[in-house]
């Protein structure tokens, strides 16, 4: 029983391993980073109150590596200090196919992405930051860079229902160059595993890219990647309120729906004005 319990703790099934310790070391790393390697500029910060939590719903890119993401935990701590927790819901994958990267990622704050996990942090009065659009998004094709995907998933608007909490939304401009996505080919990958070939390490990876980058050159699957240093543009912006909360509102599956398309049309319009004024200043 204790070597289960472990197991599970490990997988990010705990809020007790966030490590201040180690994101305090962590933070002259991402400091160069942000200052040298992507020229990070970002606004908006104004929009998260100082003390009390909110719903992060982000949208990112680049890869598995998502720099922008990193970029956002960064300015976050570097604004609010390390003590301010702020848990990042991860598939719970990553702690099976890259442990010791999760492990770390777990220390900064990296819990599992399950509504239990979500809630916990919520019931401690911690912020929650999730990128509903998971893989698709991440990867997503080049073409398709400006635009929000959220993939569909609706459960971060019942979680914001649930607990009366505003949607900060995250937008970011430029991390899709530091890999090229070409085109996702995960249908035909699809019928591949239906043939009898197995996906790498037992997982559906639910997106399947040809992208251009370090270190593969041309590289076909969900493979890691060395992020070119393209300079970023992040936004935070005004927070998203409802008309409706509660449990009932959370059940309500229409007003769930009108919800979520608000959320994303209104991420839209903030990607889109974020690239505009980048266009405008290049």
């Amino acid at each position: 029983m204790p070597q289960k319990t472990e197991l599970t703790t490990q997988a990010g099934w705990s809020l007790n391993q966030r490590n201040p310790d180690v994101i305090q070391t962590l933070m002259p790393f991402w400091e160069w980073l942000y200052r040298y390697y992507f020229r990070v500029q970002t606004s908006g910060w104004e929009y998260i109150p100082p003390h009390k939590p909110v719903l992060l719903v982000g949208s990112h890119n680049g890869g598995l590596p998502a720099p922008d993401m990193h970029m956002m935990i960064y300015d976050w701590f570097r604004r609010f200090g390390h003590q301010r927790p702020v848990y990042g819901l991860m598939h719970p994958s990553v702690w099976k196919v890259f442990p010791m990267s999760a492990q770390l990622a777990t220390q900064v704050g990296a819990i599992a992405a399950h509504p239990r996990m979500a809630i916990a942090a919520m019931q401690q009065e911690a912020s929650v930051l999730v990128y509903p659009g998971g893989g698709k998004d991440v990867f997503r094709p080049h073409p398709l860079r400006d635009k929000i995907c959220l993939a569909g998933n609706q459960a971060f608007i019942k979680l914001a229902l649930r607990h009366h909490v505003p949607i900060v939304p995250l937008v970011s401009w430029g991390a899709h160059d530091t890999l090229i996505v070409l085109a996702d080919i995960y249908e035909q990958a699809r019928q591949v595993h239906d043939w009898g070939i197995p996906w790498l390490f037992g997982l559906d990876p639910e997106v399947f890219p040809i992208y251009l980058g370090l270190p593969w050159g041309l590289a076909i699957g969900p493979l890691p990647n060395i992020p070119l240093p393209v300079p970023i543009h992040t936004r935070v912006c005004p927070p998203i309120w409802f008309d409706w909360y509660g449990p009932k509102a959370a059940r309500d599956r229409a007003y769930v729906e009108s919800c979520y398309t608000h959320v994303q049309s209104q991420m839209q319009h903030e990607l889109d004005c974020l690239v505009q004024t980048v266009e405008q200043h290049r």
